[in-house]
């Protein structure tokens, strides 16, 4: 079974699944170690992490793609969702980006109908584009890369309401999308009414720290109007930055002191040193004749 194959069982599967965000090869196999069966890729976090900027359309497919190469073979077979943006341009634009992230590993991708320039997901001013234009774009991921799973993603409901975004989720799955993702509908009630209109259609919900005050929802009451995936992109990032604030305070005040850290001995552990120290094992292709 392919990521992809997993990650759309993971769609169907009839339940929630809680996706965490993980940004480089150590982070995917912490949640890999606890027992995440998919992992998610922000570009939120890409772009913070390798130029310092925020999501504001800095980085680009390839800057993705690398850095999901590093963190792919981390995450041992669990299937990687990463952010495709809008695909970073036209429908061929888009079908370049999806074959870069291929070759990197990536299981599935999200794409999303904002205009160009974007701007963050949760600012506003934000634009949609035509949505014959949008799936075109998911139409040409699923035709030219089937090897990947598409998330179509719409910013229609901040700008034009729920109807709109109900229509173009509608769209985008008779275009071949594996599921829809209505950036910004949050309300139990309105889930409801988009699974009412799409029987069917695996739901993606987002719970980024960026939207705000989002409301927690039991998962039972989720899986009962289509919700499927659950992401917390930049969770653990915010946790570890916090967590990283606090250490370098504590240190320019004359030590680490007693501030709660991971042992050295677990960090070795997660970055492979013991294989590494085993010159048969970093030499030798596992499970073969030598």
């Amino acid at each position: 079974m392919t990521g992809a194959d997993e990650l759309r069982a993971l769609l169907h599967a009839g339940r929630v699944t809680h996706v965490p965000g993980v940004y480089d090869p150590v982070t995917a196999a912490l949640a890999v170690q606890a027992g995440h069966p998919a992992a998610h890729l922000s570009g939120a976090a890409v772009s913070a992490l390798a130029l310092g900027r925020p999501d504001l359309g800095f980085v680009h497919a390839t800057q993705i793609a690398d850095r999901a190469a590093t963190l792919v073979p981390a995450l041992n077979g669990a299937p990687l969702l990463a952010d495709a943006d809008t695909g970073y341009g036209n429908p061929l634009h888009a079908v370049w980006t999806a074959l870069a992230y291929r070759r990197a590993g990536v299981a599935g991708l999200h794409l999303e109908d904002q205009a160009q320039p974007k701007r963050c997901g949760h600012l506003a001013g934000k634009e949609v584009i035509d949505v014959r234009l949008a799936a075109a774009k998911v139409a040409a991921l699923v035709t030219e890369v089937p090897q990947l799973a598409v998330v179509a993603r719409t910013d229609a409901y901040g700008v034009n309401g729920l109807t709109d975004a109900i229509e173009r989720c509608r769209v985008y799955a008779a275009a071949g999308a594996d599921a829809v993702f209505p950036e910004g509908v949050d309300d139990l009630g309105e889930l409801a009414r988009l699974h009412d209109a799409l029987p069917g259609v695996p739901i993606v919900v987002n719970r980024s720290e960026a939207g705000g005050d989002r409301p927690v929802i039991p998962d039972a009451d989720l899986a009962e109007v289509g919700v499927r995936l659950v992401l917390h992109p930049v969770t653990a990032l915010l946790a570890a930055l916090r967590a990283a604030s606090l250490v370098y305070r504590a240190i320019a005040g004359g030590g680490a002191g007693d501030i709660d850290r991971l042992p050295w001995s677990a960090f070795t552990a997660l970055v492979g040193q013991d294989d590494a120290l085993d010159l048969d094992r970093r030499y030798a292709p596992g499970r073969l004749p030598t």
